[in-house]
């Protein structure tokens, strides 16, 4: 069959994989991108873990955290130009306020309604692509991190103590605002091993058995080998198994267990919400 260049493009951004490679992937999955992105993993040729794919489009991300309520919003346009535009960045304040207001539903009309109000002022097509709010528990300290001027990432991180008296401990605040800058900067996929999806694990597992084959080693000893391919994915792509920003040493789970006992109690990250302009979004 014709393979596409386009698919080609598509499945090197998604992969990093060489052009030949991507073309025979195509080929052997009969043109089907997603099976060949899987091809191209059994085979190592592209990553196991790639959190999304190329930003492929404008905007920016909002944060806001008010009493017991933290919301992260991405609003988007087709120009750079219009993301900067005052009447856009009051669009998303606005948003993300009535989003903090009354928890609406993902395809909420009143919402939808302040955006067309806002293109036919502004010009361009625009459209609120996605929202979270996370409730702020009175045990938890949430923190937001909006990077750059621009704001194409935009990240809630909360921590959960078992002493409200250390959510006021300076080392603690600090603690988790770091956390905030090491998800901007790491991406994790999931809070912890616990977390991650049981489709998403099954795939991974399945790759990692096609890799572990291919090594041409004793059938017996596969499983070790398996085991010890998802054990280091889940350092790559959890946020408690990461090694933490500041110290590359420790895990995250672990500075906040030092940090905790130094405090004189214990802490830990609850929660995150990660959101970069135009990432590609799982189903």
């Amino acid at each position: 069959m014709e393979i596409r260049a386009e698919d080609v493009r598509k499945l090197r951004e998604k992969t990093g994989a060489g052009m030949m490679d991507c073309k025979k992937a195509l080929g052997d999955a009969d043109g089907d991108i997603a099976k060949a992105e899987k091809i191209l993993k059994e085979l190592g040729l592209a990553a196991a873990a790639k959190r999304s794919g190329r930003a492929t489009n404008e905007g920016r991300v909002f944060t806001r955290i008010a009493g017991a309520k933290a919301a992260i919003l991405e609003l988007s346009c087709e120009t750079d130009f219009v993301a900067r535009n005052e009447k856009f960045v009051e669009l998303g304040e606005a948003l993300i306020g009535d989003v903090i207001a009354r928890n609406p539903a993902a395809d909420d009309a009143k919402l939808q309604e302040k955006v067309t109000e806002a293109v036919a002022v502004i010009k361009e097509n625009m459209s609120l692509r996605r929202f979270d709010l996370l409730k702020v528990a009175s045990d938890e300290l949430t923190v937001q991190y909006l990077h750059g001027d621009a704001a194409r990432i935009g990240v809630l991180v909360s921590v959960k103590a078992d002493k409200p008296e250390l959510l006021a401990d300076e080392k603690v605040k600090e603690f988790a605002f770091d956390c905030a800058l090491h998800v901007a900067a790491f991406s994790p996929m999931f809070l912890s091993e616990a977390d991650v999806s049981e489709g998403y694990r099954k795939e991974q597992e399945e790759i990692f058995q096609v890799q572990a084959k291919n090594l041409g080693k004793p059938e017996n000893v596969l499983p070790g080998i398996v085991k010890g391919k998802l054990k280091k994915l889940y350092s790559e792509i959890c946020l408690l198994d990461q090694p933490f920003v500041k110290d590359d040493k420790r895990s995250v789970s672990k500075v906040a267990e030092d940090i905790g006992k130094a405090a004189g109690g214990k802490i830990a990250v609850s929660a995150f919400r990660y959101y970069r302009v135009g990432e590609e979004l799982s189903e």
